[in-house]
């Protein structure tokens, strides 16, 4: 990769967004030996202007960033670092250095919740409830909040389609991962039908 260090002084932005949600979850700097470390341990380092010295997103909290995917900009001196969080990203405890309101993907960290919940099972889960049920009976509940979602569009309240049309996108969610699909594979279904 071809990074331009020089144009300012030896440091360029890096911005860091989760590789799922797609959220950006901050803004640092690095050095080349700071890109250098990042690329050899897979896990950010940048450069810290007030500490004067390379410092890794973790190293005392233990909230690493672990690189999933790294892209220069057209012109070499921004670079872009898709990562998978161990925790909250800022050290406030937001998952973001951008306090955003809300989590505007929320939906893909409840993927991430139901595939955890696949690898490793808790017993009280509603989540395991419905896997040990089999397929059958997952597909069943996507088919039952289906219609709960058309019946509250057409005569019940606009909380009411809220919550059923969040029971179902729910419920689809199960039934992807219990067929070993996810978002991903659908979101570039649908990409490649709108051409």
């Amino acid at each position: 990769m071809n990074i331009d260090f020089n144009k300012s002084d030896g440091l360029v932005p890096v911005v860091i967004q989760d590789e799922q949600t797609l959220e950006v979850l901050m803004l640092g700097y690095m050095n080349q030996e700071a890109y250098e470390k990042t690329v050899q341990e897979n896990i950010v380092t940048f450069f810290s202007r007030s500490k004067s010295r390379l410092w890794t997103k973790g190293e005392t909290s233990n909230n690493f960033l672990h690189v999933k995917s790294i892209a220069v900009d057209c012109d070499n001196d921004t670079l872009l670092i898709k990562v998978k969080a161990d925790g909250p990203t800022c050290h406030t405890g937001s998952r973001s250095c951008f306090n955003t309101s809300y989590n505007h993907n929320f939906i893909f960290e409840l993927q991430n919740v139901i595939n955890d919940r696949y690898d490793n099972p808790v017993e009280t889960s509603y989540v395991n409830k419905l896997r040990n049920k089999g397929l059958n009976k997952i597909a069943q509940k996507v088919g039952e909040e289906g219609v709960e979602t058309v019946i509250a569009a057409l005569a019940e309240t606009e909380a009411d389609l809220i919550n059923e049309a969040s029971d179902l996108v729910f419920h689809l969610l199960v039934l992807l991962r219990e067929k070993n699909l996810n978002l991903e594979v659908i979101a570039k279904n649908l990409e490649s039908r709108h051409k």
